[in-house]
């Protein structure tokens, strides 16, 4: 991986995550007012593909399904699977090298 792919993904994941954020705003929104929600299925689903930390961002700030179980533990569950992903890739691009693989 070259420092301009590392600076997409960047990019990118900053992006989902501010979508992530403020669609969890809008659901926020909604509760107050009484309007049609979000599913948790569909909100635990976009902190899957990569929003975990707008999901818990939002979650903190606008405290958003804090109490709500099993909602945040998912969230949590979701949120060590990145950071082992993360992790993974990390060590991987490091490695690499070393191993003569090409990431």
């Amino acid at each position: 991986m070259t420092m301009t792919d590392i600076t997409k993904l960047i990019a990118l994941l900053l992006a989902l995550n501010l979508i992530v954020f403020s669609i969890y705003f809008l659901d926020k929104q909604a509760a107050r007012q009484g309007g049609w929600r979000i599913s948790e299925r569909s909100l635990l689903t976009l902190a899957l593909i990569g929003g975990s930390l707008g999901a818990l961002a939002a979650q903190q700030i606008l405290r958003h399904k804090t109490k709500k179980e099993p909602f945040r533990s998912i969230l949590a569950a979701i949120l060590i699977l990145h950071g082992a992903l993360a992790t993974m890739l990390a060590l991987a691009t490091l490695w690499a090298p070393r191993l003569h693989l090409d990431f």
